[in-house]
């Protein structure tokens, strides 16, 4: 049963500071649990040994440290690592480390479920049950570094948020992760190395650009072609293309941060000429690159992977237009860790 004392990592520096000298101690001794909770991810307060026994009690009485448990862990034959990550409440998402010669790269969950409806993705077939709190965000990350750690011999280099949920319908507690993350008294990450994938939230982008974040930003596009990404991107209705190309020149003209674009191409739906001639004059809009990711089916049928023949004449086109694009080629699809299979099969 999910305890009702407080977690303690809801709690600022100075609200521990103010908590101790309550409690008739030192306000020091709230720097030094901060530590402890945050760039030592303590898991429990008997693991805060230069604190007494009878401060580590009177913690325990107050409150909780609700970390999230790596309930299973699967290991692709390409070395990626999938976790499904037990919370505090016994909900599940799951988080994937990405290895390559020479990056490990963790992608991570901002909801349980989703709050959109993607018809190609398998998360957005679980309904969104809630966003996930800061710290299990930031939990997530500590484990894929100790993983990266454990199997790699090195810490984790990049993080992206491209796993469960739409990390914009949950942008308070994404930013509040990514500050930690990216704190001296966190992970100290560089937010360069952090990408935020969205599937395109107008306002959410403005206000980012307003906020000033210094992360990178990717939006899952796959169609500019209105009617053909409201087909399999049905939120596109509410936020169409023409709402989102001003919010991306309004994010490069603040920021002066290049975009990147996913972008899967399926046989018979965005595979035409017209869908081609279509993104590379979005492209021109606002600097960018274009990802060309590979599908990864999801038992229906429905979307299946283009021709190489087309990517080929998507590629072609692109380079001729002097827009950068890479092919990125799915990593852990033998244990459903790639993109879009993400379903808590497990």
């Amino acid at each position: 049963m999910a305890s009702t004392k407080k977690d303690i990592r809801a709690l600022t520096k100075e609200q521990l500071r103010n908590f101790f000298v309550k409690e008739g101690e030192k306000a020091f001794r709230g720097n030094q649990v901060y530590e402890w909770l945050w760039s030592k991810s303590a898991h429990t307060f008997e693991d805060m040994t230069n604190l007494s026994k009878e401060t580590r009690q009177m913690l325990e009485k107050n409150f909780v440290i609700n970390h999230i448990q790596v309930d299973t862990m699967q290991r692709s034959s390409d070395g990626t690592v999938k976790n499904a990550v037990r919370l505090h409440d016994g909900l599940i998402v799951e988080s994937v480390l990405i290895p390559t010669g020479t990056r490990t790269t963790a992608c991570v969950s901002s909801q349980v479920g989703c709050s959109l409806d993607c018809k190609f993705c398998a998360t957005a077939r679980l309904k969104r049950m809630r966003n996930l709190n800061p710290d299990e965000i930031y939990d997530q990350v500590v484990a894929i570094d100790k993983e990266s750690r454990l199997y790699f011999n090195r810490p984790l280099s990049n993080i992206v948020f491209m796993g469960m949920g739409e990390p914009l319908m949950n942008y308070n507690n994404v930013i509040k992760a990514i500050d930690k993350i990216t704190s001296k008294e966190g992970l100290g990450m560089s937010p360069k190395r952090i990408v935020v994938s969205t599937s395109g939230v107008p306002k959410m982008i403005k206000r980012m650009a307003d906020d000033a974040v210094k992360f990178n930003l990717a939006v899952s596009l796959h169609s500019a072609i209105d009617e053909v990404r409201t087909e399999i991107m049905p939120f596109n209705e509410t936020f169409p293309l023409k709402e989102l190309k001003e919010a991306l020149e309004y994010w490069y003209e603040k920021t002066k941060s290049k975009i990147t674009y996913e972008y899967v191409v399926w046989d018979g739906i965005n595979d035409s000429q017209k869908d081609i001639d279509a993104l590379v004059q979005f492209c021109k809009y606002v600097p960018c690159k274009v990802n060309i990711i590979e599908y990864n089916p999801i038992d229906d049928g429905q979307f299946q992977q283009a021709k190489n023949k087309v990517i080929d004449n998507y590629i072609h086109h692109l380079e001729k237009n002097r827009i950068v694009v890479n092919v990125r080629r799915s990593r852990g699809k033998d244990i459903d860790a790639a993109c879009g299979q993400l379903a808590n099969k497990s």
